[in-house]
């Protein structure tokens, strides 16, 4: 066998595990031996590019490149579904159907409403070609190289599987387009709000965002670490191989999508109810986010004979549940410190099931919030996961309450180190200022330091840094560039990653000084007011030696922020760190470039990015317009100066400009405007 036989036969191979591993849950071979036929398969690829396959099974793994997603048009429209929270608008739905079909007999057919973002994959000559999202409908956006680290979405289809009733093969259509939505299980997304938990970082709200925002990701690699998944629902294309919508996804399955097992067809309104009757409970022990049920008429001929309505097909429609609630016990109230020092009171609860997961704790904000309640201790309290979302408590069951209980008392002082708490005016939380004594604040302000958003130094992570912090190694981030290969090499068997930790924190004396700036960590400041005070001051020395009076003439730094770089720029400890920073070689000021081409051309103009640009990434124009004096703007208002528009911009954008008289400015004109 020559090798590029051996190349077709791995990809062949390793498609085919793949779908037995993420698909039918039936692996036939070990991970090992897995990773050891995909890794000859990359050196194989590597030696002949010559044979390079877009949709071979090494792509999965994702890029680390930065890609703008161009809008495409969507072949056919992708419509919203009606919504319903009521049986009642169920048998209207029903009898309307009725109705519409003349009296003749339908089936419907009962799925699963997943919480996820909808796509659109074409599929040609049995090969995915294109994933696109939703978008408004008519335009979505082209994430095909995210989707393709999916590893429930086939690349490459079986080719057929059984025959139909009249004996002939299933063979997949030479082209159709397949939706369904993309998730991120429940387990994945407990995982990844632990980490960005423990890195201070927001949180996602439920699993639908933390899988549109994975996807919208600018890096694949990245989607693929994220282990998103995705269950397939409608089939459209010219040659489909059954009128029923049932049948097509069923023969689908074969062909290697992922359909869900909960489908079912029924002809009765009583079978609908018991449909989501079952579901509504059973939901819970669903491995991801489910809102609701959707009910589609299941002819393919008479879903063309209902039509649509201008919004949304008459042939289906969306039955949604209700937010999910539970009562269980109040046991304690635990405290936690942050980096920045915020105290974050935490309920402690008895252990209830809710929207899939086994709920223990659930955050109560501040002091007002507890006091909003009232909370005692014993308390049974109802919790909440509106819309899937993070825990929280909505109310509490007073008539329940035990004569002995006691009212929660927030703390005083630091439950780490004793100090007494402070709480700042405009501020809910209390803090913890002793900055530098609290060890739960020292480590937090590392791990900030050397976050990816930061320093990046990514071979660090938050459990090393507390081994170090309890060994002794460091006590603040300065201590970080004192570390020697020798001394975390344990016992001689670590050398490589050692050398791997000791590089890593060496390159980020290269990391931009409004990084630098950032991962400072000063109260108050986040990324964006990190940005502004760099490129205000240029140098750490201005902008350790400015007044409150200087602090706050930069735009989007008021009396808070101002009065929090003051005192962390007067503390010795800072002075003396800052110190050591930059004898060790970090980036103390602006560059050369960004200091020439600083201009305030575009001062107070507040500016919308859309479309795709030839000249520079979106990502480039957003610093280039800061750079310029301006302001990065997310969404078009009255206030809006102008839209730097490049190809394919958005049609709701762009008719929300021109409804509120918005200028469209071009890429050309625009980097006319600033004179580059």
């Amino acid at each position: 066998m020559d090798e590029k036989q051996r190349i077709e036969q791995l990809r062949k191979e390793l498609h085919e595990h793949n779908y037995r591993y993420y698909v039918l849950n039936q692996p036939t071979i070990s991970d090992q031996d897995f990773d050891f036929k995909m890794h000859e398969l990359q050196d194989l690829e590597s030696q002949h590019p010559e044979l390079a396959d877009p949709n071979s099974p090494t792509q999965r793994v994702g890029s680390d490149l930065n890609q703008e997603f161009r809008q495409v048009a969507h072949k056919y429209p992708m419509l919203s579904l009606a919504n319903t929270y009521n049986e009642q608008d169920v048998a209207e739905w029903y009898n309307s159907v009725k109705k519409g079909l003349g009296g003749e007999d339908f089936e419907v057919c009962c799925e699963m409403k997943y919480d996820g973002l909808s796509i659109s994959l074409t599929y040609e000559d049995g090969r995915l070609v294109r994933a696109v999202t939703r978008g408004d409908g008519v335009h979505g956006d082209d994430v095909t190289a995210n989707v393709k680290t999916i590893r429930t979405i086939p690349l490459v289809l079986h080719k057929a599987v059984g025959t139909n009733d009249s004996g002939a093969e299933h063979v997949p259509p030479r082209e159709f387009e397949i939706r369904g939505e993309i998730l991120m299980p429940w387990k994945v997304f407990e995982r990844l709000n632990a980490e960005r938990e423990a890195a201070e970082e927001p949180l996602f709200a439920n699993p639908r965002n933390a899988a549109s925002g994975t996807l919208k990701s600018q890096k694949s690699e990245l989607v693929a670490s994220r282990q998103l998944d995705a269950y397939l629902y409608y089939i459209l294309g010219e040659e489909l191989p059954s009128d029923g919508h049932y049948e097509n996804l069923e023969i689908a399955r074969s062909w290697g999508f992922k359909i869900s097992e909960g489908m079912k067809k029924v002809r009765t309104l009583q079978e609908i109810y018991d449909f989501i009757g079952f579901w509504d409970g059973e939901r819970k022990n669903l491995p991801v986010a489910t809102d609701g049920i959707v009910l589609k008429v299941n002819s393919l001929r008479q879903q063309r004979a209902l039509g649509f309505t201008a919004k949304s097909p008459r042939w289906a429609i969306a039955y949604k549940f209700k937010a999910e609630r539970a009562c269980t016990r109040l046991n304690e109230v635990t405290y936690q410190v942050g980096r920045t020092g915020a105290i974050t009171p935490v309920a402690n609860m008895e252990a209830v099931q809710l929207a899939g997961t086994t709920v223990k704790r659930a955050t109560l904000n501040n002091e007002d919030f507890i006091r909003s309640f009232d909370l005692h201790i014993g308390d049974y309290v109802y919790v909440e996961k509106g819309g899937e979302i993070i825990p929280k408590i909505v109310g509490v069951d007073i008539d329940r309450r035990p004569l002995i209980a006691q009212p929660v008392q927030f703390v005083k002082r630091c439950p780490e180190c004793g100090t007494p708490l402070v709480r700042y005016e405009g501020e809910a939380a209390w803090y913890c200022p002793n900055d530098a004594g609290c060890p739960p604040q020292i480590k937090g302000r590392i791990e900030h330091f050397i976050s990816r958003k930061a320093m990046n130094i990514d071979s660090l992570g938050p459990e090393t840094i507390d081994d170090y912090y309890r060994h002794g190694l460091v006590h603040n981030v300065a201590d970080l560039y004192d570390i020697d290969v020798q001394q975390i090499n344990g016992d001689g068997s670590r050398t490589k990653s050692a050398q791997k930790i000791v590089n890593g924190i060496k390159a980020s004396t290269k990391v931009p000084f409004e990084r630098v700036v950032f991962a400072l960590g000063i109260r108050f400041v986040g990324e964006t007011s990190a940005r502004l005070l760099a490129r205000h001051f240029k140098t750490m020395d201005a902008l350790q030696n400015a007044s409150l009076q200087d602090l706050q003439e930069v735009e989007g730094v008021g009396e808070v922020i101002a009065k929090s770089v003051v005192a962390y720029f007067h503390n010795p400890v800072n002075q003396q760190i800052l110190e050591r920073l930059k004898g060790y070689g970090l980036q103390m000021s602006l560059s050369e470039e960004q200091i020439l081409g600083a201009s305030d051309k575009l001062a107070g103009q507040s500016i919308v990015i859309s479309g795709v640009f030839s000249h520079h990434s979106r990502d480039e124009y957003k610093a280039i317009i800061e750079q310029n004096g301006g302001k990065n703007v997310g969404s078009i208002s009255g206030k809006t100066s102008f839209i730097l528009a490049g190809e394919n911009m958005g049609p709701s954008k762009l008719q929300k400009a021109e409804k509120l008289g918005v200028r469209i400015v071009g890429e050309e004109e625009f980097l006319e405007m600033i004179g580059s």
